[in-house]
C-alpha cells in the first residue's frame, strides 16, 4: 500500500485510507460564508506547517488559531503583500522544510495572476512537495465570478475538496465531497461535517 500522511483529522483520514501521499496537492473549495478555516487549523497539528495568508494578516490568523478549541499545532504564519504575490510565495515554498504541510490561505489573489507565470507556479509547487515528501492544501474561496486560473488550480491539484455549506429547515448543513483524487480509491460518498468546535462528522439525523 502506499505510503500515506495522516491528514490529522480523524473523519478525512477513514475516508482516504489513512491519509494522503507525500507530495499531494490538494485544492480545497469552500464559500467564504462557510467555517471552511476550521478544516484548515486542524491540518496544523499533524505535523509543522508553514501558513501563507494572501488576505488576512498573520496576527489574525494566529490569534484563530491558538484560540481555536479544537486540537491544532504551532504553525509559522507568514502574510504575502507584495505586489508580486507569486515570486513571493515562491521564496516561501522553496524555503520548506522536509515532511511539512503548506497551506495557502486563499489561492484567489495568485489566481488572479498572469496565466503563464501562475502555471509554472503550480509546477514548482508540485515538485517542493514531491522533493520534502510535503502536502500542501490551497484554500479555493468559491466567488460569483471565479478567479481566471481556478481551472488551472483544479487541474494541477492532486485531490479536490469541496465544502458545501446549506440550510436545510432550520439546520446548517456542511456536505464535503472529493470529486478528484488521483491516488487511491476517489470516496463516492458525500461526508457531512459539523463545523463547530472541531471538524467531526454530523450524525444528527443519522437513523439507527
Amino acid at each position: 500500500m502506499e505510503e500515506r500522511l495522516e491528514t490529522g483529522i480523524d473523519v478525512l483520514d477513514r475516508k482516504l485510507g489513512g491519509g494522503l501521499p507525500p507530495g499531494c496537492v490538494v485544492a480545497y473549495d469552500a464559500s467564504p460564508a462557510s467555517q471552511s478555516e476550521l478544516l484548515l487549523y486542524e491540518l496544523t497539528a499533524a505535523r509543522g506547517t508553514l501558513y501563507l495568508s494572501t488576505e488576512r494578516s498573520d496576527g489574525a490568523i494566529t490569534t484563530a488559531i491558538e484560540s481555536s478549541p479544537s486540537s491544532v499545532g504551532n504553525p509559522t504564519v507568514r502574510r504575502i503583500t507584495g505586489e508580486e504575490p507569486l515570486e513571493e510565495a515562491r521564496q516561501f515554498v522553496d524555503a520548506l522544510p522536509d515532511g511539512a504541510n503548506l497551506i495557502v490561505d486563499t489561492m484567489n489573489v495568485l489566481e488572479r495572476t498572469d496565466t503563464d507565470d501562475y502555471v509554472s507556479f503550480l509546477n514548482g509547487l508540485k515538485d517542493r512537495m514531491l522533493e520534502t515528501s510535503s502536502i500542501a492544501v490551497l484554500h479555493c474561496l468559491k466567488e460569483p465570478s471565479q478567479p481566471a486560473n481556478r481551472t488551472r488550480t483544479h487541474h494541477a491539484a492532486d485531490a479536490v475538496f469541496d465544502l458545501r455549506t446549506t440550510v436545510a429547515g432550520t439546520e446548517l448543513e456542511n456536505h464535503l465531497t472529493i470529486p478528484k483524487l488521483r491516488h487511491g480509491n476517489q470516496p463516492t460518498e458525500t461526508i457531512k461535517l459539523e463545523l463547530t468546535e472541531e471538524v467531526a462528522i454530523d450524525t444528527s439525523r443519522d437513523i439507527a
